[in-house]
């Protein structure tokens, strides 16, 4: 009940500085927009920034493009960074923009600066120690004339938004990331390029593991969730998908129960007289390792760099030994990561649509004067605003993660198409299984 208490206290606090800071900073006719894209790269971006800065030069809308994220503007005002220049700090959009649509890659360049590190609860929004290199951005953008700023990036992305919205800073966001893992909107832009990029890597792998008689342990993005892990594997034909929805009732995973049911899998199929296979990982197994097999290193907001644990090396090296072990023989069973590989390839068609179509419903939403929100999508991509109070924990101020539902369908098609030790596998002769 105590918890309740608190959870309704925040969000009171939230609503009131909200509500006390609205108004504070005002868009009028002849002031100008900034757009930053902050965090990694994902396949459409370019298309979101595309469809966004057309729509604003139609409209005869000044608009900056701000270079690096918040490396820069986040000092703006010390002695690190004074004034901003053009072509160094930002660039000034024209019609050559949509020139880019397609084009694969950041034309904005990005980083991972995380100028809201030390906001740890809402009442730190108005300490000025805590909220100085946030203050620092609006100051830059005031430098521009720029009344309204439009973010595109993922969960920490958004955060900072919502920083800005509850200091008075009319703010819309636009929400990225491969991994697909966005409370509030059914796919985002890059995921499926992810997938495909990931899918044709892992359909090579496939083949390598038939040509050798040999085993792949395949780690593929995804910190918190299983979505590119469960498509890219469905798509290549993976024997087995793992991510942490598949451990949702333990705390720590063991890499050695792991390994034995890997080797019940190897074995079996052996049997079948189909000695290969490719298993598909998700990287954010790391986080139900104990603390002692996990890498320390990590990004400017606290994130560990997944990729450094080599959770597929650590599952490999565990399935090798259990297999000599039980028959006396060695199998190759290799790990390997695709990771930023996926992030910067040309766009899918439906991502280079959805980036569009997001960056539309960013202009949108400012023509609507609905700030605060994020551009989302529903039905046939009509353009849906999401309030940034419906993502974020009041409390913490952190985002909402959407998982994969093991209930649902999706995380059930995986399993149907999983291979199972001891049930029918599709066998009839399909080699290709």
């Amino acid at each position: 009940m105590a918890k309740q208490t608190d959870t309704k206290t925040a969000r009171q606090k939230y609503i009131e500085i909200s509500y006390k800071n609205a108004g504070k900073y005002k868009y009028n006719a002849g002031d100008s927009v900034a757009v930053i894209f902050s965090g990694g790269p994902a396949s459409g971006a370019n298309s979101v920034i595309s469809s966004l800065a057309l729509n604003f030069i139609n409209a005869g809308i000044p608009l900056y493009g701000i270079l690096k994220g918040f490396e820069n503007i986040e000092n703006f005002g010390t002695d690190e960074l004074k004034t901003l220049e053009e072509g160094e700090h930002y660039i000034v959009f024209t019609r050559e923009v949509a020139g880019i649509r397609g084009n694969a890659g950041v034309v904005l360049k990005t980083s991972r600066a995380n100028p809201g590190k030390d906001i740890k609860k809402v009442e730190d929004i108005e300490d000025p120690k805590k909220n100085s290199k946030l203050n620092n951005i609006i100051n830059a953008f005031e430098s521009l004339n720029v009344k309204v700023a439009i973010t595109i990036g993922g969960d920490d992305t958004l955060k900072l938004a919502n920083f800005l919205h509850l200091m008075g800073f009319p703010t819309i966001h636009v929400p990225k990331t491969i991994d697909n893992d966005y409370f509030g909107i059914p796919w985002t832009f890059g995921y499926w390029s992810a997938v495909e990029t990931a899918k044709d890597a892992l359909i090579n792998f496939r083949e390598d593991a038939r040509s050798t008689d040999s085993y792949f342990i395949i780690e593929l993005m995804g910190r918190k969730t299983g979505w590119i892990t469960y498509a890219a594997g469905v798509s290549a034909q993976a024997t087995m998908m793992l991510a942490v929805e598949d451990f949702l009732d333990q705390k720590y995973i063991d890499i050695n129960e792991l390994a034995k049911k890997i080797v019940d899998q190897i074995i079996a199929r052996e049997k079948e007289k189909r000695n290969y296979g490719v298993i598909c990982v998700a990287e954010g197994l790391v986080d139900k390792l104990p603390d002692d097999k996990v890498a320390k290193e990590k990004d400017k907001h606290g994130n560990i760099y997944y990729g450094l644990t080599e959770v597929c090396k650590l599952i490999a090296d565990a399935a090798k030994k259990e297999y000599f072990k039980r028959t006396g023989k060695n199998k190759k069973i290799i790990p390997r990561q695709i990771g930023y590989e996926t992030r910067c390839v040309r766009s899918s068609a439906f991502d280079t649509t959805l980036g569009s179509m997001l960056g539309y419903g960013a202009y949108k939403l400012f023509e609507e004067n609905k700030f605060g929100n994020m551009v989302s999508v529903e039905d046939n991509f009509d353009i849906k605003p999401i309030p940034f109070s419906e993502l974020i924990d009041p409390e913490t101020l952190l985002t909402k993660i959407r998982t994969v539902n093991p209930n649902k369908d999706f995380y059930k098609l995986k399993e149907s198409l999983s291979y199972h030790v001891g049930q029918k596998n599709f066998e009839n002769g399909n080699d290709e299984y």
